[in-house]
């Protein structure tokens, strides 16, 4: 996995066997750690990955198309596309058709990908033929559906980029406290695709997490003013955490602007929806928990205080040419299996 911030460069496919095993290229940072723990991790991601492109493949209603001969797959014309793909088998015990394997094909053309999977001469291509020369499989299937390379990033941003938390400080004046976010100082200054993810938590428990004076030059808001009379009292938000629930409110596309400009136009609260000159849905959002955030830890009422949210961030950087192809908002809805709250706020309101 990566952080946002190393989601910046072109990295290699995806591969997600189902019946076979692969070497994880993960290499740990520290001089002590237990490898079952490593290997574990990565067999949880796989998982998760390929239950993902399953999904997917699932959602679209694709039809299994039976492989009939290895010199016939050779003149497929496939060889320009980038694709989400699917290999399947039956048996002469059971006509339906289960996945063998399934793969975002998002760095190599499909026909490649797909001739290495029906070519004997090949690895991959080996295993399949030597099932059905056994007997183990009747028929080999595959489908495929055709994605843009935006749609290709914004899966990688899915399953790849890491979620960072955003912190929130808490910034005491002369009467009464407020909270604002700190948006971390990497944020690329280019164009590309962002989310913003929450997590529920109880203001009162939400872990304190502290801002160096480094990171608060670099965030969205200074904690001294001309007069000097406010003053850092300290940050909440979320900890250091995995982000494994966190939840997608919104997919934005950095088209107009930069990533870091459209982030800090959320999070600053001057977000607009040009049709009704109004802060837009998540921008409201994002306001409305800060207030929370700042009030519920200095109320005297703390241990009863309302929920807020603990906010997330992920990017990716996209080459401005292919930004507007494809369908983004629905490419990441079906990857996650729910609909995106304040993208589907913003279409009603522009209807």
């Amino acid at each position: 996995s990566r952080t946002a911030g190393q989601a910046t460069g072109r990295t290699s496919q995806i591969l997600l066997p189902a019946g076979i095993s692969l070497g994880c290229e993960v290499t740990p940072h520290v001089e002590h750690f237990d490898p079952r723990v490593l290997v574990c991790h990565c067999v949880c991601r796989r998982r998760d990955t390929l239950q993902t492109v399953i999904r997917i493949l699932e959602s679209v209603q694709l039809k299994w198309e039976r492989f009939q001969t290895w010199t016939e797959f050779s003149r497929l014309h496939l060889s320009n596309k980038l694709a989400i793909f699917g290999v399947g088998y039956n048996t002469r015990w059971r006509e339906d058709v289960r996945y063998h394997y399934a793969e975002i094909s998002s760095q190599v053309p499909l026909g490649k990908r797909l001739r290495e999977y029906f070519n004997p001469e090949k690895p991959e291509g080996r295993v399949i033929l030597t099932k059905v020369q056994k007997m183990n499989w009747k028929d080999v299937y595959y489908k495929f559906l055709d994605i843009t390379i935006s749609e290709a990033r914004c899966l990688e941003l899915h399953l790849e980029v890491d979620w960072v938390p955003v912190c929130q400080s808490r910034v005491t004046g002369s009467s009464r406290s407020s909270s604002h976010y700190l948006l971390p100082g990497d944020i690329p200054r280019t164009h590309g695709l962002y989310s913003i993810g929450y997590e529920t938590l109880l203001a009162c428990s939400a872990p304190t997490q502290t801002c160096s004076p480094a990171e608060g030059e670099d965030s969205l808001h200074r904690s001294e003013t001309e007069n000097g009379s406010e003053k850092l009292d300290g940050a909440v938000g979320p900890g250091p955490r995995t982000g494994t629930a966190v939840t997608y409110c919104y997919l934005g596309i950095a088209e107009d602007r930069t990533i870091q400009q459209s982030l800090f136009q959320h999070f600053q609260g001057s977000g607009k929806h040009f049709v009704r000159g109004e802060p837009s849905g998540v921008t409201r959002f994002l306001q409305e928990n800060c207030r929370g955030a700042g009030s519920g830890q200095d109320s005297e009422s703390s241990r009863v205080s309302p929920q807020h949210f603990a906010i997330y961030i992920k990017f990716i950087e996209v080459e401005l040419d292919f930004l507007s192809a494809g369908s983004l908002v629905e490419c990441l809805e079906t990857a996650v299996g729910y609909s995106l709250k304040f993208n589907n706020e913003a279409s009603e309101l522009l209807l």
